[in-house]
Formats: structure tokens, C-alpha cells, sequence
């Protein structure tokens, strides 16, 4: 019955996912688009599609269910070609599971690196049903040579931009908890979020979680198209502020790190001495296991207490917690929270810098004010600026890029020697005057 009440209503799942608007976002950018959840939105276990972050290098295709085809080739017995009714022929599965951005938290690092400024919520926690991807690759029959596994959607690139493609080791690959999914939170996948068919790589980052999927090659090497030589690159240690590292010293980021929000109280807020509160977050880790405990200070690190997990415990999705604490003295308050794995991993108190900005997951901290009786306090705000439009830069996505950026000089010269690479025409006489308008505009800011 789930499988035909799938196919009956899958042909919707397009419209629905069209028309069921994003709220109370953060936009990141507008074209293509990325949106950011709220703070708020950590407060729900499973993430409504509405607050779910969206992350698009492309423009979101539209695909027909009706003329949709899966193909899986390559280093197989049988190449296949499977429509949805016959991918639903195998075994279904369910699972919660964290899907965050690797990128998320990138504002936060020092010396700043070009690309999306995500804060917290470039994440989200999801309840996905499909079939397993090993099932699939049985099916193929997979050969001896079977090294890799290749993913490709049905996105178009930008320009010149090189095809989003990513792929996966045959360890990942063959995971049980690895997914085709077709299903998110009980409905059909919304278009943005990968309509009809997208990856699921339970505990690694989403730039494994290939989108409105089309495509499985099997590979008896390692990929080297762009999105896995010269992309989504950590150098696996740490590294000094501001440094360079040479693409060959780096390898893909896969696993995501045991990871914590405050999501109540938030920063600059006053709470009122000798009135309880209570302090909540979200935790999550990635293949090392669950998060087993998570511990808040209110004193700046001298001291640490155990906060309540709430909820199940899942492997993959993520542990709501919270603390009850009564203020006892006016003061400024630093709130501290920290989160450990079954593998014993905690958060580190200073985060090592890397240059793409990834994987951010240093000890989450909040200041407020514990006060005698609430006082408004007017809001800071700072003067508009919208700076004209650079064609050059505007033809493949919008200002909004462009303005949260802080870049030095010549982190501005390497962004626009990548872009012209991918399409972008800026003549060697405009070059100078539009590196000088992007540093003085949109150069490092004084913290």
C-alpha cells in the first residue's frame, strides 16, 4: 500500500515541493538559492521541510517523474535503468539523520575565507525513507574492481562551472545506513531538497548527498573531476590562520564532528537573577557514533554540568538537551555547552583554521546579562549598503554573495581568476578597478 500511494501521489510531489514556501529563513543567497533555519528551528526533532536549509551551486531542475530514469553503470555485471515503480520493488528504509552543510559556521572563522557565511543553520534533521544503495549496486552486480561509487543529477551547471558530481568509497557505499531516499518527513522529497531521488550519506557532510540523483557509476579508481580534486578539501590537521594549502596535500571532507548549539538563551539577552531558565540546544556527530552527553557551563568553562538528553537516541539524528539554571548574582554570563560522541570525541575550546572554512564545531558559547528587572535596549543597526551591480559577477548569482564576503585583496584576486575560469568576462583593464571596488566594499572587518 506505501508503495502504490507513493506512485499515486509522487506526480504532486513536484507541485507540493514548488509551493510549499521556506519561512523565516536567512537567505544567503537568492540565485541560485541558499537558505539558512533559524535558531528556532532547532528547537523541533525533526526539522519541518519549511525550515530545512537549502544549499544549490545550480538552479533547481525540473524533473517529470513520468520520463525520470535512474541508470547505474560502469564497473557492473548488469547496467541497469530503473523507473521509480521498479526501485520500489526493493525493500524499504527509514532512518533519522543530521544534514549539515560542511560549510556551516564558516562566518565564524578568523582569518575569513570566500564563500557562503553560514552561522549555525546551514543544518538540519531529517526523517528519510528509500532503498539502500548496496541493494542497488547488488542488483548491478558489482565487480571486483569496484572501488568507488559516482553520483550525477539532473542539475544543470552555471556557466562554465564543471557538473556537481561526487563520489563515495565502496565502504560508504555498501553501509546499510546509506540511502536512496524518495521520502522526507513522511511526504515525497520536495523539489529543493532533491525531487524524486537524492543520497542519503548518514553522518558524513551534504556535499555527499547528490540531489535529484539520475546517475550511479561504478569506478575502479578514485574520482578526479573538480567537485573532489579541487573542492570540498580539508587538510585533515591543523593548519596556521590564513595559510595556503596546495590542493594534493588535502582530502575530501566526508565525516561530519560531534557538534553542539545554544539555541536558548541567545546572545545579548538579559535573563533576571534568581528567575529560573532553561538552557536548550541540539547535538549531533557524525560516523564516530551519537552524541552520549553534552555538558553546559555558566561561568565560562570553570565549571560544567550535565545536561538532560531529550528524545530517542538515534545513530545518525540529532540529541535535543536542556538545563535548568537559576542566575544567581548581576553579572555578565558566558554559557558554554559541549558535546561527546560514543567514540569519546568532545568539542575542542579553539577551532583549527583550515582555508575552505569546513567543519566548524568549536565549543558553542552565548553572553547575557543577568540583570535585576528587564531593560529595553535599543538595537544596533548599521547603515545600508547596496552596492551597484557588477555584471561580471551578477550574470551566474546575486549581490547577496558578493555582500557577505571579507576578504583580503588577494583572496578577492584568486575569487575572480576562478570565476572568469568559469565563465565570468572581465577585461585585463577592468581587473584592477573591480578588485578595488570588492576590497574596499567587502574587504576583512575589524572585530
Amino acid at each position: 500500500m506505501r508503495r502504490r500511494n507513493f506512485l499515486m501521489v509522487a506526480g504532486a510531489g513536484l507541485l507540493q515541493g514548488q509551493e510549499r514556501a521556506k519561512r523565516d529563513m536567512v537567505t544567503r543567497a537568492a540565485r541560485p538559492e541558499d537558505l539558512e533555519m533559524p535558531l528556532s528551528g532547532f528547537s523541533d526533532y525533526l526539522t519541518p521541510v519549511e525550515h530545512f536549509f537549502v544549499r544549490s551551486h545550480v538552479y533547481v531542475p525540473a524533473v517529470e517523474l513520468s520520463s525520470w530514469r535512474l541508470k547505474v553503470e560502469g564497473a557492473v555485471g548488469t547496467p541497469l535503468t530503473l523507473d521509480m515503480a521498479e526501485l520500489l520493488t526493493l525493500p524499504a528504509v527509514e532512518l533519522d539523520s543530521v544534514a549539515e552543510c560542511a560549510g556551516n559556521g564558516r562566518a565564524f572563522y578568523d582569518p575569513p575565507m570566500p564563500g557562503l557565511q553560514w552561522t549555525h543553520g546551514a543544518v538540519g534533521n531529517g526523517r528519510w525513507r528509500g532503498v539502500r544503495l548496496a541493494d542497488v549496486l547488488r542488483r548491478a552486480g558489482l565487480q571486483p574492481s569496484a572501488r568507488e561509487v559516482l553520483f550525477a543529477g539532473a542539475d544543470v551547471p552555471v556557466g562554465s562551472m564543471p557538473d556537481f558530481q561526487r563520489s563515495i568509497p565502496m565502504r560508504k557505499a555498501l553501509d546499510p545506513n546509506t540511502l536512496l531516499a524518495f521520502e522526507m518527513n513522511g511526504a515525497p522529497l520536495p523539489v529543493k531538497h532533491g525531487f524524486p531521488l537524492r543520497v542519503i550519506a548518514p553522518g558524513w557532510a551534504g556535499d555527499s548527498w547528490v540531489k535529484w540523483l539520475t546517475e550511479i557509476h561504478v569506478l575502479d579508481k578514485e574520482h578526479d573531476g573538480f567537485w573532489m580534486k579541487s573542492a570540498y578539501l580539508h587538510p585533515g590537521n591543523a593548519v596556521a590562520p590564513g595559510s595556503a594549502v596546495a590542493a594534493d596535500q588535502m582530502r575530501p571532507v566526508t565525516s561530519l564532528r560531534v557538534k553542539s548549539v545554544i539555541t536558548s538563551p541567545e546572545s545579548g539577552t538579559q535573563a533576571v537573577m534568581g528567575k529560573p531558565l532553561t538552557i536548550r540546544g541540539a547535538a549531533w556527530s557524525g560516523d564516530a557514533g551519537p552524541v552520549n552527553s553534552v555538558e553546559v557551563s555558566v561561568d565560562g568553562g570553570r565549571a560544567w554540568k550535565a545536561a538532560a538528553l531529550v528524545g530517542k537516541r538515534t545513530q545518525f539524528g540529532w540529541r535535543q538537551w536542556e538545563l535548568a539554571w537559576t542566575p544567581r548574582s548581576v553579572g555578565y554570563v558566558t554559557i558554554l555547552a559541549r558535546a561527546r560522541d560514543a567514540a569519546g570525541n568532545t568539542q575542542p575550546m579553539e577551532q583549527e583554521w583550515n582555508p575552505s572554512g569546513y567543519l566548524w564545531n568549536v565549543v558553542h558559547r552565548v553572553g547575557l546579562d543577568v540583570v535585576r528587572e528587564v531593560r529595553s535596549v535599543a538595537p544596533l543597526t548599521a547603515p545600508a549598503q547596496t552596492p551597484p551591480v557588477i555584471s561580471a559577477c551578477t550574470g551566474c548569482h546575486g549581490e547577496d554573495v558578493i555582500r557577505q564576503q571579507r576578504l583580503t585583496r588577494a583572496q578577492w584576486d584568486r575569487e575572480v581568476t576562478k570565476m572568469t575560469g568559469w565563465g565570468a568576462r572581465v577585461r585585463d583593464e577592468e581587473r584592477a578597478g573591480l578588485l578595488d571596488f570588492l576590497f574596499t566594499n567587502f574587504g576583512p572587518r575589524t572585530r
